[in-house]
């Protein structure tokens, strides 16, 4: 019996493509390129000219320096004032590839955003394998990658949320602490509403966790009481929900900035203010499908004269799963809009600078305009990291959870059969030279019977609600500072 088979040549397939073909195409490195524009700062020449500056007018302040570089040839730079409703025209350019080399965070976004494509790739492959050729109980390698999605998205948001810690007296520290015992605050809540309100099969979860891990702990003689209870399982999962709601405190404000910059760009378009404001509202809907009176109980309860219900609920758990996928599908097509949308900043900065009086240094001109572009890979990091969190999360909790993307298809799918029949067959006709892969595969059996699909679906279940409620929270919050107290 192959263990790993298929998924291990495809595995390999795929990481040679990441390392040999990434240099030549990148989608991380197209997607900021595509039709993207960003904001030229004046240059000396085009600021003094509009203010009436004489060419030859400024100071020239030298770099200090060693005495051990007296001798070497001092840095030049021309200082002068304008005033700041100087009237002037910024020019624009396309983002083109070698622009992008500069920015902070732009090797870290390229390979989270390649390796999620490669990433996408196997898992796709790998389902459509497993789902016509069950019989061999492999390993799904797949999980593998989706998990490690999962964790460089996680490192990333950690990253970009450490970086606003290291910037001394900021309100953003303040902000996003705050946020994080809000969050905890609201986990702690949500944790303790009882399953037929907020189903996420945790307690099932928990249940079926501790009795099969007291089995197999006592199986091996450890005489034990079994894992954690329920309090402190709940107890740790709420810390944990705090932390991922501190990470996306600043993506969601982002969001919120860049979804009303973006409406102010299409105003003549009302299709795509439409579809800007389904992107914005879509969390809220999924997050809904978890209320059990409200959607659950009305789609898949029996209704009157004996009908069938709408939907079973195996296919109620694949709406869900759908609808995720649906709203990152959704947000990487709108990415390049808001990314646009935020790069339109400089020549907001330029028109509110104009309606204040005083002067302003020319050094002082260029860093407001070029922050904003030097600023873009923080941005589509903050924007697309907790798409890929979610959507690796999703994918985790269908695989793992033992859900099926066709329960609304009547398809013949080949049934595969049960694992410890596999697992014995392979035991007793197993040869010296297969024994390895007979132990490798009961070792799994047996982690199998611990970890069930009642557990993975419990935990993947909680954590894609609550990503997208965090989410939501934290762009509400902001659309209304934005929309209200920022004016």
């Amino acid at each position: 019996m192959a263990v790993l088979g298929v998924q291990l040549v495809l595995t390999m397939v795929m990481a040679s493509f990441l390392q040999k073909l990434s240099p030549h195409f990148s989608f991380a490195r197209w997607l900021l390129c595509n039709h993207l524009v960003r904001y030229l700062h004046p240059t000396d020449e085009e600021l003094k000219t509009a203010a009436g500056v004489p060419q030859s007018y400024g100071k020239q302040n030298k770099n200090r320096r060693d005495r051990r570089h007296e001798n070497e040839p001092q840095v030049k730079i021309d200082t002068f004032s304008v005033p700041k409703n100087i009237d002037i025209k910024l020019e624009c350019t396309k983002v083109s590839p070698i622009d992008l080399l500069p920015l902070q965070f732009y090797a870290e976004f390229q390979w989270l955003v390649d390796f999620s494509v490669c990433a996408l790739f196997v898992y796709s492959l790998t389902e459509i394998y497993l789902a016509w050729f069950p019989y061999y109980q492999e390993f799904n390698l797949s999980v593998l990658w989706c998990l490690l999605i999962v964790v460089f998205a996680l490192k990333c948001l950690f990253s970009l949320t450490a970086m606003y810690f290291r910037i001394e007296d900021s309100g953003e520290k303040i902000l996003c602490v705050t946020f994080t015992f809000f969050f905890l605050t609201l986990s702690m809540g949500t944790l303790i509403t009882s399953e037929d309100i907020l189903e996420f099969g945790l307690e099932p979860a928990h249940a079926t966790f501790k009795d099969n891990a007291q089995k197999f702990l006592n199986d091996r003689g450890m005489n034990t009481h079994g894992p954690a209870s329920l309090t402190t399982f709940k107890l740790i999962l709420a810390v944990v929900s705090a932390v991922l709601g501190g990470f996306l405190t600043f993506p969601g404000l982002r969001l919120a900035k860049m979804h009303t910059d973006a409406l102010k760009y299409c105003k003549e378009n009302p299709f795509l203010q439409m579809i800007l404001h389904i992107n914005f509202c879509y969390p809220a809907i999924i997050c809904a499908m978890w209320c059990k009176p409200w959607v659950k109980n009305f789609l898949t309860a029996t209704r009157s004269g004996d009908r069938p219900a709408l939907v079973t609920e195996e296919e109620f758990d694949t709406i869900r799963v759908l609808l995720i996928l649906g709203l990152c599908l959704l947000r990487v097509v709108l990415a390049t809009t808001h990314f646009q949308a935020h790069l339109n900043m400089a020549h907001e900065r330029m028109t509110d600078m104009r309606k204040e009086s005083g002067r302003i240094s020319n050094i002082d001109v260029k860093k407001l305009i070029a922050r904003v572009y030097y600023y873009l890979c923080v941005v589509a990091l903050q924007y697309l990291a907790p798409v890929l969190l979610l959507l690796f999360s999703v994918c985790c909790l269908k695989t793992l959870g033992g859900m099926s993307w066709c329960s609304f298809l009547d398809i013949p799918f080949p049934v595969a059969p049960e694992v410890v029949e596999v697992v014995n067959a392979t035991a007793s006709n197993s040869s010296s030279s297969s024994e390895t892969v007979a132990y490798f595969t009961m070792s799994l059996t047996q982690l199998r019977n611990v970890f069930t699909p009642v557990w993975y679906q419990g935990i993947f279940s909680y954590i894609c609600w609550w990503i997208c409620s965090c989410w939501f929270i934290t762009s509400v919050f902001g659309l209304v500072y934005y929309q209200y107290f920022k004016r």
